[in-house]
């Protein structure tokens, strides 16, 4: 049995059309047919269901599918770690992040790390927390900057920071000139918030609740300076961290002296999972920068 009739099975069982499959593995159709004949015959069953040109896998290709795809999949994780080890400098760090981190966090993160090492590269992700906890589960992403919600193992999460949340209004609105209120003063305003299901909008309401405030929501977005750009228009207000690199001239952000108002944020990777050595450089240097010890 040679390694190809495996990576032919897996190709014509995604596929399930022999055409298409041949022309992805760059093979005539005679010889992947004659190929998936002898792999059954080594397997011992017939793991396809043939009529007429259309092909698909019968209850056995798909029991043995499942154990192919470990194999695979184990096979390409050892050849990348390999690899990696023969290139430490390079590679690539996959990183998902808040929204509310794009502003000016991330860009200076990577910027500053870049500086040590300029061969490494970034796919970056941003996502609400439970789109970006999936993402992680599932290997899409390396590491997560995200906010501590619904985390349970393997996740491991390490706090990084808290950040202070302010009441944003527009200019003009009677609290505009106030350094700081109560919470409760806000309770009859018009909010325009994130989405439900982002951390940050989470933990707004978990803050409205504590008080017994019902928001009355006008406006929805996804990203946070789109909600501060409508606060400025006089369509509402709403709560947010400091968001650097917007423009704030026609805002203005008052701290909340009751109850205390803030957001904590950290790294989270899936525990026991390999991490590249430039996934690990990356991690690292998160850490020191935050002086967190490892």
């Amino acid at each position: 049995m040679e390694w190809q009739q495996f990576e032919y099975f897996q190709t014509l069982a995604r596929m399930q059309h022999v055409t298409r499959a041949a022309e992805e593995l760059s093979i005539s159709q005679s010889a992947l047919s004659r190929s998936i004949a002898r792999f059954e015959d080594e397997i011992g069953v017939p793991l396809f269901e043939r009529q007429g040109r259309s092909i698909r896998l019968n209850r056995y290709g798909q029991i043995f599918l499942k154990s192919v795809d470990c194999m695979m999949n184990e096979f390409y994780k050892g050849k990348q770690e390999i690899q990696d080890l023969l290139e430490p400098e390079q590679g690539q760090v996959s990183l998902g992040f808040l929204h509310t981190l794009s502003t000016n966090l991330i860009p200076d993160l990577i910027a500053s790390f870049r500086t040590q090492y300029p061969k490494i590269n970034f796919q970056l992700k941003q996502s609400p927390s439970h789109i970006l906890l999936e993402q992680l589960q599932l290997g899409e992403l390396d590491l997560c900057l995200i906010a501590p919600m619904e985390i349970k193992p393997p996740i491991q999460w390490t706090k990084l920071w808290s950040e202070e949340l302010f009441v944003i209004v527009p200019e003009g609105h009677k609290l505009a000139n106030r350094e700081s209120i109560m919470l409760k003063e806000i309770a009859d305003e018009t909010f325009i918030l994130l989405k439900k299901g982002y951390s940050l909008r989470i933990t707004i309401e978990q803050l409205f609740e504590e008080v017994g405030i019902t928001p009355k929501v006008t406006f929805e977005g996804e990203e946070a300076d789109t909600v501060a750009g409508l606060v400025a228009a006089g369509l509402g207000i709403s709560i947010l961290p400091d968001l650097k690199g917007i423009d704030k001239s026609k805002i203005s952000q008052i701290s909340v002296d009751w109850p205390k108002c803030q957001r904590l944020i950290g790294i989270a990777r899936v525990e026991g999972r390999y991490l590249s050595p430039a996934a690990e450089k990356f991690k690292k240097f998160i850490l020191e920068d935050f002086e967190i010890p490892e």
